[in-house]
Parts: C-alpha cells; structure tokens; sequence
C-alpha cells in the first residue's frame, strides 16, 4: 500500500559524528517470541543525568529503514543538543512485506500486535537506560504516524504526548484495503473511535499532540489532518474546553525565480495556558518529513519538523 517511505537502504557517517551513542539493538517478546530491530541513540548527556532523560520513539513509514528516517529527518542531532534519547524500532519486511506498520489492522488498532510489540519495547528501554518514564514521547510520519497516534490511545500511561506527521485518521478502516481508502478520503463518524476509547478509560488524562501536514500531499490527504484535528479535540475536550488561536506564519525565500514565500499555517487550542493541541498546516509540502535532508526519499526543505515536534514535547510530562 502506498506511503511514507524510501525505495532502497540507505546509509551514512553522518550519525558517527554526534558525541552521544549510537546502538544496533534486538528486542524479542517473552511470551510470544515477536522481535524486533531498533535502533537507540543516547546523547551524551545521558552519563550525567541520574534524573532521566526524556525519550523520543521515531516510527518510520512504509519502504524506509530506520537508518534512512535517522538521516531524513536529523532527529539525533537536535536530540543531542536537548538530551534527548531517541528510539528507532524497525518494521520486519516478514511482517509486513512493504516494512509498513500495520496501523489499518484492528487488532493493532486495539493495542495489539505491532502496538503491543512496540510498549514492550518502550517498557525495556525504559528499564534499562536511564529515561525518564515522565517524558516518553511519540511520533512518526504516514503509517509510523498513525502507530504513534495507536500507542498514545491504547498506552496512555506510556506516552506523555504525540506526534503525527503526515497521518491518517484513527480507527476508520478494519484492513489494507481500507488503509488506502482512508489515506485517500478520510473517515466516517470520526468521533466515534475516540468516544469508545473515552468509555473504556474515562479517568485517564489529556493526550497532548503535534500534527503536521503538508496541503500538496497526494498520498495522505489533507481531510486527514482536519479529522484528526477532530478526533484530538474530542479525546482533549472531554477533560476540559480549549480556546483555539490560529496564527500564520511565512518561510522561505521570496524571488523572482521562485516567487513569494510560502505559509505555515498554525492552529492552537489551550486549556488556560497550557498548550494540549498544535496542528500545523505547510503550504507546498508533499507527502514527506518537512525540514529534512532532501537527498532521502519522503524527506523534504521546509519548516523543520523535527525541532517542532522537541519544542512541543518539551512542554508536556505525564506526571
């Protein structure tokens, strides 16, 4: 099925340069035996911190490797002027033929399967460097959005807040199949996945969320992001009303040759002041990570998504 993603494995020095670590890991599931590759950088930072450190969990898109969503999206360099960790979990191409996460599967939808796979994970890392379980953070792009966006439903305890870039709506398709439709259309009665996930766990908290998405994006259309935007107001709101601001905000080069800057299109809802909902509209962008290095495939030149989704992050814990 169509996605984010890249159509050969790319690789780089270019992460050997950071001070912090750089590790090739193998986690396996002890009840079922699942597994999974990932691949975890620890910033230097992490030596001197007892306290912890907060986590980021980077889910890549169809057809990308996890060194090739490293590189696009220049997450470990940021990660290691902020201390942050950063975690790559690589889908098996024995799984899922196409290295897609299985987002549209309602077992995964549910919390099982790939999601499952992945808690297990975070829950090992956790327990075995030093990070802050308070500031485990989500986030990924097309079919590693919409994981995110599963994990910060089904494991609110595990996730501190979210980031989807490029995603599709929640909860809207039971298989492949209607994956691609979704991508395409959207979703019916959106609102009602989120209200079914409220009735199982009322007294859990607001899920804080970045979304961003481009207006040129031909793979996961732009009716996505605004459903999302429904489905996040939905799940925040029930906690408490948000007032919303909306602000715009111009990037690039004006010329003759390529003509007037192009916009950012920022929608924000805040309960108080604290900030529980940023979607981020950016006029011209496909579909692929804005701010990256273009040179990978599904990575392109704009507002730089990585450092949106830290600043974002960087308000919210669980505590």
């Amino acid at each position: 099925m169509p996605d984010a993603g890249a159509s050969s494995r790319k690789t780089s020095d270019k992460k050997s340069a950071l001070s912090g670590s750089w590790l090739q890991r193998h986690f396996t599931e002890s009840d079922s035996g699942r597994s999974l590759k990932y691949r975890l950088f620890l910033p230097s930072a992490a030596v001197k911190n007892s306290a912890g450190i907060p986590l980021v969990i980077m889910l890549h898109g169809c057809q990308q490797y996890a060194d090739q969503f490293v590189i696009g999206t220049g997450m470990n360099a940021l990660a290691e002027s902020r201390g942050y960790a950063v975690v790559y979990p690589e889908q098996s191409p024995g799984v899922q033929s196409r290295r897609c996460w299985r987002w549209y599967d309602a077992v995964t939808q549910r919390g099982g399967a790939d999601a499952a796979l992945i808690a297990h994970l975070i829950r090992e890392v956790v327990a075995l460097y030093p990070i802050d379980p308070q500031r485990v953070y989500a986030c990924g792009i097309s079919a590693g959005a919409a994981m995110a966006h599963i994990l910060a439903l089904q494991y609110p305890e595990l996730v501190a807040a979210v980031g989807m870039h490029c995603g599709p709506v929640f909860g809207a398709c039971r298989g492949a199949a209607g994956g691609i439709r979704v991508m395409q259309h959207g979703g019916i009665h959106v609102e009602v996945p989120i209200d079914d996930i409220l009735n199982k766990r009322a007294s859990t908290r607001p899920m804080p969320a970045i979304l961003i998405s481009g207006d040129n994006d031909q793979v996961v259309r732009a009716i996505n992001a605004h459903q999302l935007e429904r489905q996040f107001l939905r799940l925040n709101q029930a906690w408490q009303p948000l007032a919303k601001e909306t602000v715009t905000k111009e990037f690039g080069r004006s010329s003759s040759a390529k003509g007037r800057k192009r916009r950012m299109l920022i929608r924000d809802y805040r309960s108080g002041r604290k900030l529980l909902l940023r979607s981020i509209e950016i006029e011209g962008l496909g579909h692929a990570w804005s701010g990256g290095d273009d040179s990978i495939a599904y990575h392109a030149k704009g507002p730089n998504a990585s450092r949106l989704m830290l600043d974002f992050f960087s308000r919210h814990s669980s505590s």
